[in-house]
């Protein structure tokens, strides 16, 4: 059963608020991850890893000017957008599922993961310079 849309309104609004746009149906994963270019995708959550690393990680990376940034940056949340956030999973069949995540795509591949393991025990800093590095490769 999904989270209340009561419940999580705020933990969506600190990521669209910044410019993240909601992948809320299959069909809206599978358009996003059909364009060229790069795509940046969250997989938001609940979890205070989440609401300590992950989210504010992403923020941070869309406020500072000089970062490189992907071509887009969408998000799927676990526990809510439940059909999202399985058709995201069903594009990363290796990978196990984990919420919060953080997946960058490159003309429709995978390129960089990062787990919910490697983004509980970090600060949004070192997740947001990671991110930066990553985009400075690839986008």
């Amino acid at each position: 059963m999904p989270y209340s849309p009561l419940l999580i309104k705020p933990f969506r609004e600190e990521l669209t608020d910044a410019g993240v746009q909601e992948l809320l149906t299959p069909e809206d994963v599978d358009k996003a991850l059909a364009q060229s270019g790069t795509t940046l995708v969250v997989v938001n959550s609940v979890c205070g890893c989440a609401a300590g690393s992950a989210r504010p990680a992403v923020r941070k990376l869309l406020e500072d000017n000089d970062a490189k940034k992907p071509d887009r940056i969408v998000s799927v949340f676990a526990g809510q957008d439940l059909e999202a956030t399985a058709r995201f999973r069903s594009h990363i069949p290796d990978i196990p599922p984990s919420s919060p995540s953080i997946a960058l795509f490159k003309d429709q591949e995978l390129v960089y993961f990062i787990p919910r393991h490697r983004i509980e025990s970090r600060d949004a800093n070192a997740i947001a310079s990671d991110l930066a590095s990553v985009f400075t490769e690839y986008a």
